[in-house]
């Protein structure tokens, strides 16, 4: 684990792709959140971008700004930057989230981090269903929803029917000692995907496998 850079007063860190998430979670000040919940899933944050995150219920890829990796080739590869506002390598950044491995190995990864006064965890038993939370998904125990900002905020998007605060990071990856895929009848599942252990990933369209040969 490597934290490369990291700047409170930009809002992003650096690091490098073997870094597990509470890792990056025990690196930040207080105040300020990446992209991803205060859970622990199989592999580092390499893995998870690769997957395109977990539990979000925002445009993921927004929050990466930059990433370095080694492609199938074994070209590395550097896209975007660690400004908010930087658009060199744009286009390989976007492809590269959610790309499920099929792009190559990430090597660097650059978030942009969020502030928030407030933080809070909780878990209930509806459906999974889109809500005002900034992370939301499915487990064994119930619907998880997490949310950071001001604190009538935090209160406002976690106050649903049944809930219980969490207080300790649920552990997910002795669930998925193969690895994360994408398939029915998993024990996870957010908006976007049912994940799976040892499970098969999505089939890429034509035009991105014409995408990884070319690089």
């Amino acid at each position: 684990m490597t934290i490369l850079d990291l700047s409170p007063g930009d809002q992003t860190i650096t690091v490098s792709g073997d870094t597990t998430l509470p890792e990056v979670f025990a690196a930040l000040p207080a105040g300020l959140y990446p992209p991803f919940p205060r859970v622990n899933l199989p592999g580092t944050v390499g893995d998870l971008i690769t997957r395109g995150g977990f539990g979000q219920t925002f445009p993921f890829a927004s929050d990466i700004l930059g990433v370095t990796f080694r492609a199938p080739s074994g070209r590395v590869i550097r896209a975007g930057g660690r400004t908010v506002k930087n658009v060199q390598g744009y286009d390989l950044t976007r492809p590269f989230v959610g790309s499920f491995g099929l792009l190559g190995e990430a090597l660097e990864v650059t978030l942009r981090l969020r502030p928030g006064l407030s933080a809070g965890h909780v878990v209930h038993p509806g459906p999974l269903a889109p809500t005002a939370a900034r992370f939301t998904w499915a487990a064994p125990d119930g619907t998880h929803a997490v949310h950071f900002g001001h604190e009538r905020e935090v209160r406002a998007a976690l106050d649903l029917p049944g809930a219980v605060p969490v207080t300790t990071p649920p552990d997910y990856a002795p669930l998925f000692p193969n690895g994360m895929g994408v398939a029915e009848g998993g024990p996870l599942r957010d908006l976007r995907f049912t994940w799976q252990d040892g499970a098969a990933h999505p089939t890429p369209p034509a035009l991105f496998r014409t995408l990884a040969a070319s690089l």
